[in-house]
């Protein structure tokens, strides 16, 4: 097992007007899983590949253990990295592409079928190993580029949108086979990803990079309920940013003189509160109690979003459909903002 420590990494390309990554400096604790979030072109995977060898930095370090590896060659430093693409070899089967790395390090054959045998029971495909890749679906594919990298247990797996050509249900298959061999075999883990919801589900730790740069590096929740600034709140689906004046316990803005959590920052900032906080209807009269009106009702299936105006201001509530029935566009409702789930920026 190994910690991983990345030490103000940076990558300018050539001819680039800015880096495609820029001073990223991150702690992966060893056996952790962490989870590299951003849009696409953020760094996420140039930073994936200067971990692995692929790419050099233009600065920067990357240890394991304390030690240095940048000197080290792909193949020296222990890494494997499971592609969105899979790379299977088509002409073997998947027996042989699983103990493939096995076989490149002259272990004795008994021994490679056996852990082979071990491992495709992990990823419970135990009766597939005679098959050939094209004869497996996208999922099965998957589990076997899996398999292949765990079974040389390397000291560090890198997962590179690992579950983006799977449909949705497969996908939640794969996020729990993936938690649950990781933790298992406890790997230090990173993988990139776009989709905030495939990093809360699957990472101990996420590492938001935005244009290059990291934004926040927390666990799933922060990011919820503690967002460093706009940008990170909105990537994560907050809608709802007021501006106006804390005193520490106090916000006083367009929807009025809001009670704040206990060490909430003061001077002038903005509000922030997500959708699915907002409480509606019968609410007893007391602290952050506010009438909206309804101006939009969206009905998403499991939700409803709602678009609702406080004193001319427009915020968004998510709420439970069953909550919203008995109203239509226009109403006027009462809604509570429960002080532990307000934030100030």
């Amino acid at each position: 097992m190994t910690h991983v420590s990345i030490k103000e990494l940076t990558k300018v390309y050539p001819g680039a007007d800015a880096p495609a990554l820029d001073r990223l400096s991150l702690e992966i604790p060893t056996g952790e899983l962490t989870a590299l979030l951003g849009p696409s072109g953020c760094g996420k995977t140039t930073t994936m590949k200067m971990i692995a060898g692929l790419l050099e930095p233009t600065s920067g370090d990357v240890t394991f253990d304390d030690r240095s590896v940048l000197r080290d060659r792909p193949e020296d430093r222990g890494v494997v990295m499971v592609f969105q693409n899979y790379l299977l070899f088509p002409y073997m089967s998947v027996a042989d592409n699983v103990g493939f790395g096995l076989k490149m390090r002259k272990i004795d054959p008994a021994e490679i079928k056996q852990r082979v045998g071990k491992m495709l029971e992990l990823v419970k495909l135990p009766d597939l190993g005679d098959r050939k890749p094209s004869a497996l679906s996208g999922g099965q594919q998957q589990r076997v580029a899996l398999a292949r990298a765990l079974i040389v247990q390397p000291n560090v797996l890198l997962l590179d949108e690992p579950l983006s050509n799977l449909d949705a249900h497969l996908r939640f298959e794969m996020r729990d086979l993936i938690r649950s061999l990781q933790q298992e075999m406890g790997i230090t883990t990173i993988f990139v990803t776009h989709d905030q919801e495939e990093a809360v589900v699957l990472a101990d730790r996420v590492a938001l990079i935005l244009n290059g740069q990291m934004k926040q590096y927390d666990k799933a929740d922060a990011f919820y309920k503690r967002p460093i600034d706009e940008a990170t709140a909105r990537f994560f689906g907050g809608h709802n940013f007021i501006p106006g004046t804390s005193d520490g316990q106090t916000f006083d803005c367009a929807l009025g003189k809001l009670v704040l959590p206990e060490g909430a920052a003061s001077g002038q900032g903005k509000l922030t509160f997500r959708p699915e906080n907002v409480r509606i209807g019968q609410t007893q009269a007391g602290e952050n109690v506010l009438n909206a009106q309804i101006k939009d009702i969206m009905y998403m299936g499991t939700q409803t979003r709602l678009k609702l105006t406080v004193t001319g201001t427009e915020i968004e509530a998510v709420v439970n459909p069953n909550e919203i029935e008995a109203h239509q566009v226009n109403d006027t409702l009462p809604i509570h903002l429960p002080r532990p789930t307000l934030w100030v920026i």
